[in-house]
């Protein structure tokens, strides 16, 4: 029985590879190498770059922008509002990963003012930076960037969230969901090995970003499952060719760079779930 999301995803990375889609990331200083070398795996170009004067003309030929909130700082949160607001005149995807949201105020701050001042499309997160989002001030569970929340215990209010901004919610863990406030999907591949390396969830935002910058018919919610499950899988084969974080995350690169249609055929385990 053929699988229409894993098919999809098939699609996107031969597009992915064919065009080789700019992705301009305002993300953190922690990550940058390592999700410009994911981005080149994926098969798409990477250009990171924040200084209030060139966010226009970057913004300009850029096919998907990445806002990682990561190392903020006031500075950086106009950069990312000037270049939001130009992606969306052009109908561009803004991938909004709000690291740590939750622990501090000026993180919290930064991700309400983004949201009401830039179109953004797809808002990648763990739980406790998603139940951030709908808590209403209710205390979170965070140890810093890292979450003390389960996936299964925020889906509802994930639900609800994206149903109320119109944006797609993606959240990251054992198992990830995605749901745009109407349908919702898991997304069964990954691995624990994950967790033991820095920048990981920034790398899966990575991937959302590539993915919905060819992604032509607007289906942004299957564009992402479909990124997350690639992603996913890609560290399922790393963990089978590395021996702890230090390889892993070289044979992540390598297994991005070298997934094969048919491997996606036979392992990608992605589904539309009902969850009332």
């Amino acid at each position: 029985m053929t699988n229409p999301i894993a098919e999809k995803t098939v699609q996107l990375l031969k597009k992915i590879r064919e065009h080789h889609p700019l992705i301009h990331q305002i993300t953190n200083f922690v990550v940058m190498n390592s999700t410009a070398n994911i981005t080149l795996a994926i098969g798409a170009s990477p250009i990171m770059a924040h200084s209030h004067e060139e966010m226009e003309a970057i913004s300009g030929f850029s096919s998907a922008l990445t806002l990682n909130i990561g190392t903020l700082t006031p500075y950086w949160v106009e950069s990312m509002i000037k270049a939001g607001k130009e992606a969306g005149k052009r109908g561009v995807p803004v991938i909004l990963d709000p690291v740590g949201a939750g622990a501090t105020p000026l993180r919290d701050e930064a991700v309400r003012q983004i949201i009401d001042e830039v179109p953004v499309t797809v808002i990648r997160g763990n739980a406790s930076e998603i139940l951030s989002l709908s808590s209403q001030g209710k205390e979170i569970k965070i140890r810093g960037v890292d979450s003390l929340e389960t996936v299964e215990a925020v889906r509802d209010n994930a639900f609800h969230l994206a149903h109320r901004l119109g944006k797609i919610i993606a959240i990251t863990g054992k198992v990830d969901f995605v749901t745009d406030g109407h349908k919702s999907i898991e997304v069964h591949n990954g691995h624990a090995m994950f967790s033991a390396v820095t920048g990981t969830g920034c790398g899966a935002t990575t991937a959302i970003s590539c993915f919905c910058a060819v992604e032509k018919e607007k289906d942004f919610l299957t564009a992402t499952a479909a990124a997350l499950g690639y992603y996913g899988l890609a560290g399922e084969i790393a963990a089978e060719n590395s021996k702890g974080p230090g390889s892993f995350q070289v044979a992540l690169y390598d297994a991005l760079y070298n997934l094969s249609e048919k491997t996606m055929m036979d392992r990608l385990n992605i589904k539309e779930i009902q969850l009332h």
